[in-house]
């Protein structure tokens, strides 16, 4: 038995799966992720600056206008598509097989496949904000007011609703996050490294029978996996959803 016939097999076991995803489920997708060897961590954005320097919270309220220089070519890829991996989970979703789908990842292509119970642990570029009122607005609005956008009603910095280095995750949301996991009895792990925390650990709350991983490289919860998949994680998915119906 092939490792995607095991997890398709342990798919049809599941009533309440849960998935937990990073920047590789959507690579596939053609957005880079942020810590491959061609990641957008691996280059460097003028000015001497690091990626990871300019997407702190520091450097949004000091530097606005390279921050959203950076964040316009580098964070938003407005013509990405949801890829088969995607697609896989909304119909695992329909099929009542899979719960939810939890995401590191801030693209909003999993509701763009059509999965309903999506928690988004980063937040969205799809949503924004108004710093000073929270008069929202949406993707377009800081695609097209450049350099800066300012509220229409108050003249506010306009912000996307993305969780920057130096913030703290929504508390609200992890707690629902950490019972969703709890609950589940299928975890799988696609397309993270496990190596930004406090999300990473959320998976520690996984008390269901089957841990699945399904990523390019070594994480630390593999040692305690059921399973372990190292290729795409969109083939793979996409994949195990077919060999259900076989």
């Amino acid at each position: 038995m092939t490792n995607v016939e095991k997890l398709s097999e342990i798919l049809s076991q599941s009533k309440n799966a849960v998935f937990f995803g990073g920047a590789g489920m959507s690579t596939e997708s053609g957005i880079p992720d942020f810590r491959s060897a061609d990641g957008i961590y691996n280059q460097t954005f003028g000015k001497n600056l690091r990626p990871e320097e300019i997407v702190t919270h520091s450097f949004f309220m000091h530097c606005p206008e390279d921050f959203y220089k950076f964040y316009r070519t580098r964070i938003l890829y407005l013509d990405a598509k949801p890829n088969a991996g995607h697609i896989a989970l909304a119909e695992l979703e329909k099929r009542g097989i899979l719960s939810a789908v939890i995401t590191q990842n801030i693209d909003g292509l999993h509701q763009a496949a059509g999965s309903k119970n999506v928690y988004e642990l980063h937040g969205s570029v799809k949503r924004s904000f108004c710093m000073k009122c929270g008069e929202n607005y949406d993707l377009d609005f800081i695609v097209k007011n450049t350099p800066i956008p300012y509220c229409k009603k108050c003249g506010g910095i306009v912000r996307p609703d993305v969780v920057l280095y130096e913030e703290n995750l929504e508390p609200e949301l992890v707690t629902k996050v950490v019972g969703v996991i709890a609950k589940a009895d299928t975890l799988i792990v696609g397309g993270t490294s496990l190596a930004v925390y406090p999300a990473a650990g959320f998976i520690d709350y996984f008390n269901g029978e089957y841990l699945v991983i399904i990523n390019k490289t070594e994480t630390h919860a593999d040692r305690e996996a059921e399973l372990i998949i190292r290729e795409n994680i969109g083939e793979t998915l996409s994949e195990a959803v077919r060999l259900l119906d076989c």
